[in-house]
């Protein structure tokens, strides 16, 4: 039979059968999902019409995630999908989509964050654990760099409590933006703000 995206087949709005006045038509063909998962990447290559390709992401493991308020984007680990807002089994499979919530290593973006303003940032947990040994880790920066940081963290460096607690955890909430079974790619943002408070409630029921 083969999926069909036409409507033809379909009853009307009255519940009539329609007159079939024509066959199946390529323009009209659909797909299997590609049921994205994570794992080494694997990606398969679909021709498509006009001699077009796309990118059937079979597997994955990391994507380009994009920290908003900060204007980043590093390449980080996917670890799990939290939530999708339209099925609880694409949880339970981890199966990547656009729109599933996933959680995501915090490492780069907390490396980036100690570069770029010159403060820890999640590091309470470690600071407790090993408060004699801190020192030890501490790298030389003249007294221009430091002041520096100390007023790009002054105009704009303070981090939500919410996320802070993510960085503490190592681990981030995202949502994947791009397409995984079109592009081949697993694409997001951070969740922030409001929209991450809506999320973690979501989450929780």
């Amino acid at each position: 039979m083969g999926i069909s995206r036409d409507s033809r087949h379909k009853r009307s709005a009255s519940g009539a059968k329609r007159a079939q006045y024509r066959k199946k038509r390529a323009f009209e063909k659909g797909r299997q999902p590609a049921n994205t998962r994570i794992g080494p990447k694997r990606i398969h290559l679909v021709r498509t019409r006009g001699g077009n390709t796309k990118y059937r992401a079979l597997r994955l493991d990391s994507g380009n995630f994009s920290w908003g308020s900060e204007g980043i984007s590093r390449k980080t680990r996917v670890i799990g999908v939290v939530y999708h807002p339209s099925n609880n089994e694409l949880v339970r499979t981890n199966t990547l989509t656009k729109s599933a919530v996933v959680q995501i290593d915090a490492a780069p973006f907390r490396q980036w964050y100690e570069a770029h303003y010159g403060q820890p940032l999640g590091r309470r947990r470690q600071q407790k654990a090993g408060a004699e040994g801190a020192g030890a880790t501490e790298t030389k920066k003249s007294k221009s760099v430091e002041k520096k940081q100390a007023a790009r963290y002054a105009a704009h460096g303070k981090v939500e409590p919410a996320l802070e607690r993510q960085f503490e955890a190592g681990r981030l909430y995202a949502i994947i933006s791009s397409r995984p079974g079109q592009s081949g790619r697993a694409d997001g943002y951070i969740l922030e703000g409001e929209e991450l408070a809506f999320y973690q409630r979501a989450i929780r029921k």
